[in-house]
């Protein structure tokens, strides 16, 4: 048996994903964690980095190979929208008097 091993990046130990070969696909990786953690596929997506080289799967067909270590967090499933600035339209104070 082969193992993955994962960690939410606001947690301090990992745990394991076990499976058979020398990889495991992103997707299939996701599917395992969401299923462990009980998170729904509808309500969030899973961003995968590898934390020793920090790089991101961002590729569903991308294999991990066994013995990795990966950090996990939790992102709309929309994805991340880049930073901007927010505006507020159409409100206005209004003293009532």
């Amino acid at each position: 048996m082969s193992c993955v091993h994962y960690k939410f990046s606001s947690k301090l130990t990992y745990d394991a994903i076990t499976f058979n070969g020398l990889h495991i696909s992103l997707c299939d990786l996701k599917r395992q964690i969401m299923g462990r953690e009980k998170l729904k596929a509808a309500n969030c997506d899973l961003q995968i980095t590898n934390a020793q080289t920090k790089e991101e799967y961002m590729d569903d067909n991308a294999l991990i190979p066994k013995n990795s270590s990966v950090v996990v967090r939790r992102i709309p499933v929309g994805g991340v929208k880049a930073p901007g600035k927010t505006y507020v339209v159409g409100k206005h104070c209004r003293n009532n008097r």
